[in-house]
């Protein structure tokens, strides 16, 4: 999958079928808080993540608390917003039940 940066406007027309994920600012990540019943429904939901995130070479920044996982995607060696980072959170949200 390439790794182009994407530009605000494609990056915000990528995210309106995506619930929940919202554009930074700086317009160079995308951020989600997915929260969940549990601890364990939260660590499930991040070991599916680190799976397909691995295989994809793709990984993503984020924290965990109880049953929250606050979640940042960006393509650092594209400066930005790129479709890994889009696929990313389409396979997150499929994962969550979003």
């Amino acid at each position: 999958m390439a790794r182009e940066k994407l530009g605000r406007q494609a990056a915000e027309a990528a995210l309106t079928g995506l619930d929940g994920w919202a554009l930074a600012e700086d317009g160079a990540s995308i951020k989600r808080t997915f929260t969940f019943a549990n601890f364990s429904e939260a660590f499930a939901f991040m070991t599916r993540v680190a799976l397909a995130a691995e295989a994809m070479d793709h990984h993503p920044e984020w924290s965990n608390v109880y049953k929250t996982v606050d979640v940042t995607l960006n393509t650092h060696d594209a400066g930005g917003v790129t479709a890994l980072d889009i696929d990313l959170a389409t396979k997150m949200n499929r994962f969550a039940g979003a």
